[in-house]
């Protein structure tokens, strides 16, 4: 299939694309499991407490089992005391199984998503940059003349080096290449923009 391609001039030309990536089947639910997937894998587990075998001390009786008229207890390591073991406390990242995505889940989900963006008119291709953007301000104006304020750049290597230092500090911006990023990226912003070169490097993963 064509698409349509623009200059930073807003100059039109056309392109020529693969259908199974730019026309391919939606499959929301296949989408939807695999942002799940995707998000429940960005949460950090950091957070943990020393279990009862963790915590450093003498693991010796504290006192006598019996005819002390107190309660009975081991050592100081139990959790009722303080400096001893927490009993139902977060047990860090390690103990959290990560939800595995498999590459050809991860590829429909992308072409599912890329899909859309085309049929809700909200899919931009552009010419590589030629030139070296060096100032926010110009990368911000080539942005708001393009109506891509809100979008995930998808750029080829040559490209990325031209424009990633003025693009970002720019905010709801984000510019990356074919081989770092996800449907998670794709659904946070309303516009995704590709240069010529990345699509063909796309193509080439996909095909």
């Amino acid at each position: 299939m064509k698409l349509e391609k623009f200059s930073i001039d807003g100059k039109k030309d056309t392109i020529e694309v693969l259908d199974k990536i730019f026309s391919a089947k939606i499959n929301s639910k296949l989408v939807s499991s695999v942002l799940y997937k995707t998000n429940a894998n960005y949460k950090g587990r950091h957070a943990k407490t020393k279990q009862q075998n963790e915590v450093s001390g003498p693991t010796s009786k504290i006192y006598a089992q019996k005819g002390t008229g107190g309660a009975r207890h081991a050592s100081r390591k139990a959790p009722i005391f303080v400096g001893g073991g927490i009993a139902h406390g977060p047990k860090g990242e390690l103990a959290y199984k990560k939800r595995k995505l498999n590459k050809n889940e991860k590829k429909l989900s992308v072409a599912s998503l890329i899909t859309e963006k085309n049929k809700h008119k909200n899919l931009l291709i552009l010419n590589d940059f030629s030139s070296e953007i060096k100032k926010t301000k110009e990368m911000n104006a080539i942005i708001q003349k393009l109506e891509i304020s809100n979008s995930l750049i998808i750029l080829d290597k040559s490209s990325k080096e031209k424009i990633e230092k003025s693009a970002r500090n720019i905010p709801n911006v984000k510019v990356t290449d074919v081989n770092h990023f996800s449907s998670y990226d794709i659904i946070k912003f309303k516009k995704v923009v590709f240069t010529e070169s990345s699509v063909k490097e796309l193509e080439k993963r996909y095909s």
